[in-house]
Protein backbone atom coordinates (compact mmCIF):
# COMPACT_ATOMS: atom_id res chain seq x y z
CA UNK A 1 0.00 0.00 0.00
CA UNK A 2 1.70 3.30 -1.29
CA UNK A 3 1.97 5.93 1.88
CA UNK A 4 2.02 9.50 1.44
CA UNK A 5 5.66 9.30 3.04
CA UNK A 6 8.07 6.39 3.73
CA UNK A 7 6.90 4.60 6.80
CA UNK A 8 10.10 3.17 8.95
CA UNK A 9 10.50 -0.03 11.09
CA UNK A 10 11.21 0.70 14.45
CA UNK A 11 11.89 -1.17 17.67
CA UNK A 12 10.64 -0.76 21.36
CA UNK A 13 11.65 -2.53 24.64
CA UNK A 14 8.93 -3.95 26.87
CA UNK A 15 9.67 -6.10 29.59
CA UNK A 16 11.96 -8.22 28.31
CA UNK A 17 11.48 -8.69 24.55
CA UNK A 18 11.05 -5.98 21.67
CA UNK A 19 7.90 -4.58 20.54
CA UNK A 20 8.32 -3.97 16.33
CA UNK A 21 6.17 -1.02 15.23
CA UNK A 22 6.01 1.05 11.94
CA UNK A 23 7.06 4.47 12.43
CA UNK A 24 4.86 6.85 10.05
CA UNK A 25 6.28 10.68 10.00
CA UNK A 26 4.25 13.34 10.12
CA UNK A 27 4.82 17.43 9.67
CA UNK A 28 2.36 18.72 12.69
CA UNK A 29 4.18 17.60 15.79
CA UNK A 30 1.24 15.31 16.58
CA UNK A 31 1.53 11.15 16.96
CA UNK A 32 -0.98 8.95 17.26
CA UNK A 33 -0.26 5.10 18.51
CA UNK A 34 -2.12 2.51 17.46
CA UNK A 35 -1.86 -1.20 17.11
CA UNK A 36 -5.04 -3.97 16.31
CA UNK A 37 -7.74 -5.77 17.64
CA UNK A 38 -6.98 -8.87 20.15
CA UNK A 39 -4.82 -11.08 17.97
CA UNK A 40 -4.78 -8.70 14.76
CA UNK A 41 -0.83 -7.07 13.99
CA UNK A 42 -0.39 -3.82 13.38
CA UNK A 43 -0.53 -4.38 9.24
CA UNK A 44 -4.34 -5.48 8.69
CA UNK A 45 -4.92 -3.84 12.35
CA UNK A 46 -3.96 -0.12 11.57
CA UNK A 47 -2.62 0.35 7.95
CA UNK A 48 -5.45 2.20 6.37
CA UNK A 49 -6.43 4.46 9.53
CA UNK A 50 -2.69 5.23 9.65
CA UNK A 51 -2.02 6.35 6.10
CA UNK A 52 -5.24 9.04 6.48
CA UNK A 53 -3.77 10.22 9.75
CA UNK A 54 -0.38 10.42 8.27
CA UNK A 55 -1.89 12.14 5.33
CA UNK A 56 -3.37 14.59 7.54
CA UNK A 57 0.26 16.07 9.23
CA UNK A 58 0.40 12.90 11.73
CA UNK A 59 2.78 10.79 12.70
CA UNK A 60 2.04 7.43 13.52
CA UNK A 61 3.60 4.44 15.67
CA UNK A 62 1.61 1.60 14.80
CA UNK A 63 3.12 -1.16 16.73
CA UNK A 64 2.33 -5.38 17.35
CA UNK A 65 2.02 -6.53 21.11
CA UNK A 66 4.28 -9.12 22.62
CA UNK A 67 3.98 -12.43 21.48
CA UNK A 68 1.99 -11.04 17.88
CA UNK A 69 3.21 -10.40 14.63
CA UNK A 70 6.79 -9.01 14.13
CA UNK A 71 7.36 -8.00 18.36
CA UNK A 72 9.17 -10.89 20.37
CA UNK A 73 8.48 -12.95 23.28
CA UNK A 74 7.47 -16.43 24.01
CA UNK A 75 5.15 -18.67 23.63
CA UNK A 76 3.47 -17.45 20.96
CA UNK A 77 -0.08 -16.08 20.37
CA UNK A 78 -0.83 -15.54 23.77
CA UNK A 79 -2.94 -12.34 24.83
CA UNK A 80 -1.95 -10.96 28.32
CA UNK A 81 -4.08 -8.43 29.52
CA UNK A 82 -0.73 -7.07 31.84
CA UNK A 83 1.51 -7.69 29.47
CA UNK A 84 -0.04 -5.64 26.26
CA UNK A 85 -0.65 -2.85 28.99
CA UNK A 86 2.82 -2.64 29.91
CA UNK A 87 3.56 -2.59 26.20
CA UNK A 88 1.42 0.27 25.55
CA UNK A 89 3.33 2.38 28.26
CA UNK A 90 6.52 1.21 26.43
CA UNK A 91 5.33 2.28 23.25
CA UNK A 92 4.07 5.98 24.34
CA UNK A 93 7.56 6.37 25.88
CA UNK A 94 8.87 5.65 22.48
CA UNK A 95 6.50 7.82 20.47
CA UNK A 96 7.40 10.88 22.78
CA UNK A 97 11.35 10.84 21.62
CA UNK A 98 10.37 10.11 17.88
CA UNK A 99 12.00 12.72 15.77
CA UNK A 100 9.18 15.60 15.23
CA UNK A 101 6.88 14.87 17.70
CA UNK A 102 5.75 17.01 20.51
CA UNK A 103 5.41 14.45 23.71
CA UNK A 104 2.41 16.82 25.03
CA UNK A 105 0.49 15.84 21.75
CA UNK A 106 0.33 12.08 21.98
CA UNK A 107 -2.87 10.18 21.16
CA UNK A 108 -4.05 6.68 21.68
CA UNK A 109 -5.95 4.94 19.19
CA UNK A 110 -6.95 1.04 18.77
CA UNK A 111 -10.06 -1.37 18.34
CA UNK A 112 -11.64 -4.37 19.64
CA UNK A 113 -10.00 -6.10 22.63
CA UNK A 114 -7.83 -3.31 22.16
CA UNK A 115 -9.93 -0.45 22.02
CA UNK A 116 -10.83 -1.83 25.37
CA UNK A 117 -7.25 -1.29 26.39
CA UNK A 118 -7.33 2.52 25.67
CA UNK A 119 -10.01 3.25 28.49
CA UNK A 120 -7.22 1.52 30.80
CA UNK A 121 -4.14 3.20 29.47
CA UNK A 122 -5.48 6.43 28.96
CA UNK A 123 -6.22 6.61 32.93
CA UNK A 124 -2.79 5.42 33.54
CA UNK A 125 -1.54 8.36 31.20
CA UNK A 126 -3.50 11.67 32.03
CA UNK A 127 -1.26 13.80 30.03
CA UNK A 128 -2.13 11.91 26.54
CA UNK A 129 -3.52 14.50 24.70
CA UNK A 130 -6.44 12.38 23.21
CA UNK A 131 -7.85 8.46 23.37
CA UNK A 132 -9.88 6.51 20.55
CA UNK A 133 -11.59 3.47 21.54
CA UNK A 134 -13.09 2.08 18.20
CA UNK A 135 -15.97 -0.44 18.67
CA UNK A 136 -14.18 -1.62 21.85
CA UNK A 137 -14.52 -4.80 24.09
CA UNK A 138 -15.75 -2.63 27.12
CA UNK A 139 -17.58 -5.54 29.31
CA UNK A 140 -16.56 -8.59 28.42
CA UNK A 141 -19.65 -10.42 30.04
CA UNK A 142 -21.81 -8.58 27.78
CA UNK A 143 -19.75 -9.33 24.61
CA UNK A 144 -19.57 -13.01 26.09
CA UNK A 145 -23.31 -12.74 26.03
CA UNK A 146 -23.96 -11.94 22.82
CA UNK A 147 -21.56 -14.44 21.42
CA UNK A 148 -22.90 -17.31 23.25
CA UNK A 149 -26.49 -16.52 21.08
CA UNK A 150 -24.51 -16.90 17.94
CA UNK A 151 -22.95 -19.90 19.31
CA UNK A 152 -24.25 -23.62 19.36
CA UNK A 153 -24.48 -25.04 22.53
CA UNK A 154 -21.87 -27.92 22.27
CA UNK A 155 -19.38 -25.60 20.85
CA UNK A 156 -19.53 -23.33 23.83
CA UNK A 157 -18.73 -25.95 26.11
CA UNK A 158 -15.95 -27.54 23.28
CA UNK A 159 -14.35 -23.90 23.65
CA UNK A 160 -14.62 -23.86 27.87
CA UNK A 161 -12.88 -27.24 27.88
CA UNK A 162 -10.42 -26.22 25.42
CA UNK A 163 -9.54 -22.75 27.56
CA UNK A 164 -8.95 -24.79 30.50
CA UNK A 165 -7.14 -27.40 28.98
CA UNK A 166 -4.52 -24.94 27.70
CA UNK A 167 -4.86 -23.05 30.92
CA UNK A 168 -3.25 -26.45 32.72
CA UNK A 169 -0.84 -26.20 30.01
CA UNK A 170 0.31 -23.31 30.75
CA UNK A 171 0.80 -24.03 34.34
CA UNK A 172 3.02 -26.80 33.31
CA UNK A 173 4.98 -24.86 30.58
CA UNK A 174 3.87 -25.95 27.44
CA UNK A 175 2.92 -24.90 24.28
CA UNK A 176 -1.05 -23.15 23.81
CA UNK A 177 -3.49 -25.27 21.81
CA UNK A 178 -4.41 -22.28 19.17
CA UNK A 179 -7.98 -21.23 18.04
CA UNK A 180 -8.89 -19.52 15.04
CA UNK A 181 -9.98 -16.11 15.70
CA UNK A 182 -13.05 -16.18 13.89
CA UNK A 183 -14.97 -19.48 12.32
CA UNK A 184 -18.53 -20.46 11.69
CA UNK A 185 -20.88 -21.16 14.24
CA UNK A 186 -20.43 -25.08 15.72
CA UNK A 187 -16.63 -24.48 15.34
CA UNK A 188 -14.69 -23.41 18.43
CA UNK A 189 -13.05 -19.99 17.62
CA UNK A 190 -12.92 -16.63 19.48
CA UNK A 191 -15.54 -15.50 17.26
CA UNK A 192 -18.10 -16.72 15.46
CA UNK A 193 -20.83 -13.56 15.43
CA UNK A 194 -21.94 -12.62 11.86
CA UNK A 195 -20.33 -9.67 12.04
CA UNK A 196 -17.23 -11.30 13.59
CA UNK A 197 -17.22 -13.34 10.03
CA UNK A 198 -16.96 -10.04 8.03
CA UNK A 199 -13.18 -9.77 9.97
CA UNK A 200 -11.26 -11.23 6.94
CA UNK A 201 -13.23 -8.80 4.27
CA UNK A 202 -12.35 -5.64 6.31
CA UNK A 203 -9.11 -6.78 7.72
CA UNK A 204 -7.51 -8.79 5.02
CA UNK A 205 -9.03 -8.11 1.89
CA UNK A 206 -7.98 -10.69 -1.05
CA UNK A 207 -5.28 -11.90 1.48
CA UNK A 208 -3.23 -8.89 1.83
CA UNK A 209 -1.53 -9.48 4.68
CA UNK A 210 -0.56 -13.32 4.24
CA UNK A 211 1.62 -13.32 7.57
CA UNK A 212 -1.16 -12.39 9.29
CA UNK A 213 -1.45 -15.93 11.58
CA UNK A 214 -5.10 -15.67 12.85
CA UNK A 215 -5.32 -18.01 15.63
CA UNK A 216 -4.98 -17.02 19.43
CA UNK A 217 -4.16 -19.32 22.50
CA UNK A 218 -7.28 -21.03 23.97
CA UNK A 219 -6.27 -19.67 27.93
CA UNK A 220 -6.45 -16.07 26.34
CA UNK A 221 -9.57 -16.51 24.90
CA UNK A 222 -11.39 -17.58 28.03
CA UNK A 223 -9.93 -14.41 30.14
CA UNK A 224 -11.09 -12.31 28.02
CA UNK A 225 -14.65 -13.12 29.00
CA UNK A 226 -13.71 -11.59 32.68
CA UNK A 227 -12.46 -8.24 31.12
CA UNK A 228 -14.00 -5.06 32.00
CA UNK A 229 -12.26 -2.04 31.36
CA UNK A 230 -14.34 0.33 30.62
CA UNK A 231 -15.23 1.27 34.32
CA UNK A 232 -12.03 2.88 33.83
CA UNK A 233 -14.05 5.36 31.68
CA UNK A 234 -14.74 7.49 35.10
CA UNK A 235 -11.09 7.84 35.66
CA UNK A 236 -10.00 9.17 31.84
CA UNK A 237 -8.97 12.77 32.43
CA UNK A 238 -7.98 13.20 28.81
CA UNK A 239 -10.29 14.28 25.72
CA UNK A 240 -11.92 10.59 25.05
CA UNK A 241 -13.62 9.72 21.83
CA UNK A 242 -15.65 6.44 21.53
CA UNK A 243 -16.75 5.20 18.41
CA UNK A 244 -19.50 2.81 18.98
CA UNK A 245 -21.55 0.57 15.92
CA UNK A 246 -25.03 0.59 16.56
CA UNK A 247 -25.55 -2.83 14.82
CA UNK A 248 -22.34 -4.51 16.62
CA UNK A 249 -22.79 -8.15 17.41
CA UNK A 250 -19.58 -8.58 18.61
CA UNK A 251 -18.93 -6.21 21.05
CA UNK A 252 -22.18 -4.77 21.87
CA UNK A 253 -22.45 -0.80 21.74
CA UNK A 254 -24.09 -0.56 24.95
CA UNK A 255 -21.04 -1.09 27.45
CA UNK A 256 -18.98 1.28 25.13
CA UNK A 257 -21.90 4.09 25.02
CA UNK A 258 -22.31 3.96 28.85
CA UNK A 259 -17.94 4.73 29.13
CA UNK A 260 -18.01 7.38 26.79
CA UNK A 261 -20.92 9.04 28.88
CA UNK A 262 -19.22 8.66 31.99
CA UNK A 263 -15.81 10.03 30.85
CA UNK A 264 -15.15 13.47 31.80
CA UNK A 265 -14.14 14.44 28.73
CA UNK A 266 -15.77 11.87 26.89
CA UNK A 267 -17.33 12.05 23.16
CA UNK A 268 -19.69 9.20 21.40
CA UNK A 269 -19.36 8.50 18.48
CA UNK A 270 -21.98 6.55 16.31
CA UNK A 271 -22.29 4.80 13.11
CA UNK A 272 -24.49 2.53 11.17
CA UNK A 273 -23.50 -1.07 11.22
CA UNK A 274 -21.58 -4.04 12.66
CA UNK A 275 -17.85 -4.74 14.10
CA UNK A 276 -16.14 -3.68 11.38
CA UNK A 277 -18.50 -0.89 10.23
CA UNK A 278 -15.42 1.38 10.42
CA UNK A 279 -13.36 -0.31 8.39
CA UNK A 280 -16.50 -0.79 5.65
CA UNK A 281 -19.41 1.05 4.62
CA UNK A 282 -18.47 3.57 7.63
CA UNK A 283 -14.92 4.10 6.94
CA UNK A 284 -15.18 7.94 5.85
CA UNK A 285 -17.14 8.66 8.31
CA UNK A 286 -14.91 6.98 11.52
CA UNK A 287 -11.93 8.50 9.55
CA UNK A 288 -13.41 11.77 9.31
CA UNK A 289 -14.69 12.16 13.07
CA UNK A 290 -11.44 10.69 14.54
CA UNK A 291 -9.44 13.24 12.25
CA UNK A 292 -11.73 16.47 13.33
CA UNK A 293 -11.17 14.59 17.25
CA UNK A 294 -7.16 15.00 17.00
CA UNK A 295 -7.30 18.03 15.23
CA UNK A 296 -8.84 19.63 17.98
CA UNK A 297 -7.18 18.14 20.60
CA UNK A 298 -4.07 17.82 19.28
CA UNK A 299 -4.18 20.88 17.09
CA UNK A 300 -5.81 23.38 19.35
CA UNK A 301 -7.87 23.92 16.31
CA UNK A 302 -11.21 23.49 19.47
CA UNK A 303 -12.46 27.13 18.21
CA UNK A 304 -12.66 26.28 13.93
CA UNK A 305 -13.65 22.37 14.55
CA UNK A 306 -16.15 21.65 17.84
CA UNK A 307 -17.84 18.56 18.06
CA UNK A 308 -20.78 18.01 16.09
CA UNK A 309 -24.22 16.21 17.40
CA UNK A 310 -26.78 13.25 15.96
CA UNK A 311 -26.68 9.64 15.04
CA UNK A 312 -23.11 9.33 12.88
CA UNK A 313 -21.49 12.50 14.58
CA UNK A 314 -19.57 13.09 17.88
CA UNK A 315 -21.99 14.37 20.84
CA UNK A 316 -19.60 15.53 23.90
CA UNK A 317 -20.93 13.89 27.16
CA UNK A 318 -20.05 15.46 30.61
CA UNK A 319 -20.97 14.72 33.68
CA UNK A 320 -23.79 16.14 35.30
Amino acid sequence: MRMSAEREKVRFVSGDTECAAWHYPGSNGGCVIMTGGGGVIKEPGTDVFARRFQEAGFAVLAFDHRRLGESGGEPRQIVRTGEQLADWQAAIECAAGLPGVDPDRLAIWAFSLSGGHIFRVAERNPRLAAAIAQSPLADGLVASRSAGRHQKPLAMLRFAGRGLRDAFRGLAGRDPLLIPLVAEPGTVALLTTPDGLQGDMALNPGNRYPQWQQEIAARSALRIIFYRPGRSASRVRSPLLVVACDQDQTNPPAPAVRAARRAPRGELFRVPGGHYAPFLAAHEQAVEAELSFLRRHLLDDAGADGPASGTAAATSHRPA
